[in-house]
């Protein structure tokens, strides 16, 4: 009897937990999905310039994208801190009114003033996803991480693709005109706006807000990895735990309620401790240079398209290929787990070549000016990108625990947007250079050319460290049985 009880007992509480994890999975599942459903995004650029806007090349490129750019970078870190303090379902009713006054300045305002502060809530959108990719993490046990991770990710990559794929439908075979689409986003924006008030509330974060026996738990690991560390000569720095020195300096940020200054002393230190790892530091290089480009290159690229095929006299096919490049993208992520490399020896050299197919397929987009040619070379972009950037995600995120995943993410994000600022600065904003688009890519393809010279230099030089290591492990194994042969040989009085 006491055995079924036990039994029953463990089925129940099975289900419950299952249940609190179902729930906020479902809702956050169909938020990412309706709030990345935009069918008028591949067609932004022409609804802009088109009959509807009126505005000119000039004042799209050089005077309303860049806002989005500036306003992701100022956004980023007030809106990280304010998504832990906040617990996060805030932030996510945030970025759901954020999106729904994006397109209803997008279907009613008028004139450039109006598209930039459009842009500004446009970026204050986009610097809220971080609370999107975190909510989950404080509703679910870790054992569910994986898991609920993957298909939020999946979920919003599928709802971009059916969006850009609803778009040239109803454009192409429904015949309807760009403002629709706007009308249809719209309403997709409205349905997302409703679920993040239905997602529980979390009752800890990752930083100001933590379980009572956080504190605890996280220092018995620091004490465990310490203890690993001193039984282990050869390690590298502890990202999964904190030296000496840093234990006592956090010890107030791990209290269940955490202040600012704590919080971000904590936050600095463990920075300088993550940093200082050195395969970390060259797949955050290359995850801050290459999103940067690809930030640039995915932005304008409308633009280069409308250039060499102007909508207004061609059809254009835009969400075809945003939809299929968006679908290849998540396939060659879903296949980094089964390429036979060893990342940790040919990662640079990886890094190089693939960086280097992204610079050609840039000078193809920019120098041949065929629309279709620029079509498959987007596409090839794309997947590329995506699939060194799930092999960075995971590389960096092997060693570290949740709370250094989310700084060094955040980290390379922020590295990211200034390199971004000042790319737009110099190359696109009117303020600056002002080039054509044009021009522009050719700059851009000249950008990751340069990234894959850095990481050919640098595999060249791990290859070469590498093989000289080899070949003094034999010469060392040589040298210590001779020594051995004549301390036997040498009398027992010599030895003393």
């Amino acid at each position: 009897m006491y055995v079924c009880v036990c039994v029953c007992e463990c089925v129940r509480r099975s289900c419950l937990s299952n249940m609190s994890v179902l729930y906020p999975t479902l809702l956050l599942c169909a938020y990412g999905f309706f709030s990345n459903m935009r069918p008028s995004e591949p067609f932004l650029t022409a609804y802009l310039m088109g009959p509807d806007k009126n505005l000119t090349e000039t004042q799209v490129v050089s005077e309303i994208y860049p806002i989005w750019t500036y306003s992701y970078l100022i956004l980023l870190l007030p809106v990280f801190l304010a998504t832990d303090y906040l617990c996060y379902k805030p932030v996510l009713v945030l970025q759901a009114t954020s999106l729904v006054v994006t397109y209803v300045m997008l279907l009613k305002a008028q004139g450039m003033l109006a598209m930039q502060l459009l842009e500004f809530f446009f970026g204050l959108a986009t610097a809220s996803e971080v609370a999107y990719y975190s909510y989950i993490y404080s509703v679910v046990e870790p054992a569910h991480y994986q898991r609920v991770t993957g298909y939020c990710r999946s979920v919003a990559l599928f709802g971009s693709a059916a969006g850009s794929l609803a778009g040239q439908l109803l454009l192409s075979v429904a015949k309807v005109r760009l403002l629709h689409l706007v009308i249809v986003t719209l309403a997709t924006a409205s349905v997302a706006f409703v679920a993040p008030w239905f997602l529980p509330m979390p009752k800890r974060s990752l930083f100001f807000h933590k379980s009572p026996g956080a504190a605890e738990e996280r220092q018995r690991g620091r004490r465990t990895s310490l203890m690993e560390k001193a039984e282990d000569s050869e390690s590298k720095v502890p990202l999964n735990g904190q030296d000496v020195s840093t234990i006592s300096r956090s010890s107030k940020a791990e209290s269940p309620s955490s202040g600012l200054v704590e919080v971000l002393r904590m936050l600095f230190d463990d920075f300088l401790q993550c940093y200082r790892c050195r395969p970390l530091l060259a797949w955050s290089l290359w995850w801050a240079l290459a999103t940067c480009g690809y930030y640039q290159v995915i932005n304008y690229t409308q633009v280069l398209w409308e250039k060499i095929r102007p909508s207004q006299v061609n059809e254009i096919y835009n969400g075809y290929v945003e939809s299929l490049s968006t679908l290849l993208g998540a396939l060659a992520a879903l296949l980094v787990g089964y390429l036979p490399v060893c990342w940790a020896v040919w990662g640079e050299l990886a890094l190089c070549v693939l960086s280097l197919l992204m610079a050609v397929c840039v000078f193809v987009m920019d120098t041949l000016k065929d629309i279709w040619l620029c079509y498959i070379s987007y596409v090839l972009f794309r997947a590329t990108y995506m699939l060194l950037i799930t092999v960075a995600t995971y590389q960096i995120a092997a060693s570290l625990n949740m709370q250094r995943y989310a700084l060094v993410f955040g980290v390379n994000t922020l590295v990211a947007l200034l390199l971004q600022s000042l790319l737009t600065v110099v190359v696109v904003d009117s303020a600056g250079l002002g080039l054509d688009v044009f021009a522009q890519f050719l700059i851009y393809g000249g950008y990751f050319a340069v990234i894959s010279s850095v990481f050919l230099l640098a595999g060249l030089c791990k290859l070469a460290s590498r093989r000289h290591s080899e070949q003094e492990v034999p010469a060392s194994s040589r040298a210590q049985p001779e020594s051995d042969l004549q301390s036997v040989l040498q009398p027992p009085a010599d030895r003393t």
